[in-house]
């Protein structure tokens, strides 16, 4: 492994570079009471979901333990706030043509739209600016950032000197990575695949979710506490009893990893403590706004309100033709709203309403709503983000630790990095081999 902050080219933590490094690893060697699943996974989220089917269809007993009273983890689908359907989590189907959503959605009859992200208005304040502008600047930052020699705080590489660039640069950074531009690494945005083509889904990227865990053995609102790998296998500690298992795949976020949410007995390797703390959880929050007018807006418009001072506010306005105009804030002005409160950040996006299209604007808000991704203790952030100079921390995480625990998720996700698709394919389970025949 080259140093920290320096390489020879790109580093990606691939699927088929991550299941060939699990594929030769033997489960400890301790059979569960009978009864007893032999794996227990932690999360229902994709990654959860996904290691547990492709345990059963090796023929394995598992067990899904999930801490809150649904699936999905950051994929969840709302219906009853709004009266439409608003994915409080994710909601674009990152790298369609291979997304492996994509054809399951169709499949079983879910209403796909193509919709990238490309700016369509775009505001400096009250002031409306050519959007082309801002969508040139940021995919001339993009390209400054990958090519990066070193792994730096993308803030280094990034110009943004003019309002349009430091627009861009928001852009780019809090409000699609979750981190500021100081708190992005470079190795970390270059190793991201290009996620085009994006699809999004008029029943909610959540309902997708929720519809393909359906079967599988999940145990509802039953947090794990701790993590026994002292002994041959493992030994799960839940707020409703005891578990052993042969082996156990986390897929919680580094953000409960990282507030200790979830402890280990013995402590995890040293490695994959420093790797937990170099991965921080990111934030993008989202102020769903339901509209009584529409502002003159067009269905799926991609707008961009930018203020000097990264205080920048995107809206997806009116997808499938719904009265919601859906905000969204990242990094640390993320944070900072999350903490303020529901009320604070419904009353940030009003405004910003108010700044782009004049003082009546605030009157066609009918009510609004703030995500609770920073708050939720089971996720405690968005999605994780590499600290510049620690992109080897993905890395060092998703190795297996004493043949029993096993690690998922988007921190794990390769090119595929902090998306639901990503996290579906990170998953382990397909690299365990199958049981010993009986001696």
């Amino acid at each position: 492994m080259l140093p920290t902050g320096e390489r020879e080219g790109p580093m990606k933590l691939t699927r088929r570079a991550l299941l060939a490094g699990l594929g030769g690893t033997a489960l400890a060697p301790a059979p569960p009471r009978g009864g007893e699943p032999e794996v227990v996974v932690m999360g229902a989220g994709a990654a959860g979901l996904a290691a547990a089917a492709t345990l059963q269809a090796l023929g394995r007993r598992v067990v899904v333990l999930e801490a809150m009273d649904r699936i999905g983890g950051r994929a969840f689908t709302d219906r009853r706030t709004f009266g439409v359907p608003f994915d409080v989590g994710c909601a674009w189907l990152h790298a369609a043509d291979r997304n492996p959503f994509t054809d399951y959605a169709r499949a079983h009859g879910f209403d796909l739209r193509p919709h990238e992200y490309d700016l369509e208005r775009a505001y400096l304040g009250a002031q409306a600016i050519d959007a082309s502008l801002v969508n040139a600047a940021e995919e001339e930052m993009s390209e400054a950032i990958s090519a990066a020699a070193s792994d730096l705080p993308a803030s280094l590489v990034a110009d943004v000197s003019t309002p349009v660039g430091e627009a861009a640069g928001d852009y780019l950074g809090a409000l699609d990575m979750a981190v500021d531009l100081d708190e992005l690494s470079t190795f970390d945005y270059a190793a991201a695949e290009d996620l085009s083509p994006n699809l999004l889904c008029a029943q909610g990227f959540g309902s997708i979710v929720a519809h393909r865990g359906r079967g599988l053995p999940v145990r509802l609102s039953t947090p794990v506490r701790s993590v026994r790998w002292d002994g041959p296998g493992v030994t799960v500690v839940t707020d409703r009893g005891e578990l052993r298992a042969r082996a156990a795949v986390i897929t919680v976020s580094t953000g409960v990893l990282a507030g200790g949410g979830l402890r280990f007995t013995p402590d995890l390797p040293l490695a994959h403590q420093e790797a937990i703390a170099d991965l921080p959880m990111g934030m993008l929050a989202k102020i769903p706004l339901l509209m009584n007018r529409r502002l003159g807006l067009d269905p799926f418009t991609d707008l961009l309100l930018a203020r000097r001072g990264r205080r920048d506010l995107y809206f997806l306005c009116h997808p499938f033709d719904t009265d919601l105009m859906i905000g969204f804030v990242g990094g640390d002005l993320g944070w900072e709203l999350s903490a303020a409160g529901e009320a604070a950040a419904i009353d940030f996006a009003v405004q910003g309403l108010v700044e782009m299209f004049g003082s009546r604007a605030g009157d066609a808000v009918a009510r609004g709503g703030l995500t609770p991704w920073a708050s939720n203790p089971w996720t405690r952030g968005a999605y994780a983000a590499a600290s510049p100079g620690r992109f080897a921390a993905r890395a060092a995480l998703s190795e297996p630790v004493g043949e029993r625990l096993f690690f998922a998720g988007e921190a794990h996700a390769g090119g595929l990095v902090q998306t639901c698709g990503g996290a579906w394919v990170s998953r382990p389970g397909a690299a365990l081999p199958p049981p010993r025949p009986p001696s």
